[in-house]
């Protein structure tokens, strides 16, 4: 029989974390959104969770589904952190990178579904 491990409780509760509030103070983000650094504000004062957001993003950018699972937060409790990093100038966002034409060579897809087909 194997066990399943549980993630560890968490000492602060959510709502803690958040102060209380559910929501984003903007509903722009989602779970792609790309989380860079803004200006080089200190981080005295920040909560530690807040902290740690804006040290996960000093080297690149990240999405807000991988920021939540540095934290190991719920998204929803990662948007509120994000946002209110935005709004003190912390973070900045961005749309994740998505090509307008995206490349691609139609005979290895034809391959793929040739060998797909194969194995069914």
């Amino acid at each position: 029989m194997t066990s399943r491990r549980r993630p560890p409780e968490r000492l602060v509760r959510s709502y803690v974390v958040t102060d209380g509030r559910a929501f984003p103070t903007r509903n722009t983000l989602d779970l792609v959104t790309m989380v860079v650094t803004g200006e080089d504000l200190p981080l005295t004062g920040l909560s530690p969770e807040k902290r740690r957001v804006v040290e996960l993003c000093r080297p690149g950018a990240l999405s807000i589904a991988e920021v939540a699972g540095h934290l190991a937060l719920p998204v929803s409790v990662t948007k509120v952190l994000v946002a209110d990093l935005m709004d003190s100038g912390h973070l900045v966002t961005r749309a994740p990178y998505v090509p307008a034409n995206p490349a691609f060579d139609i005979r290895i897809l034809e391959e793929v579904l040739d060998g797909l087909r194969a194995r069914l």
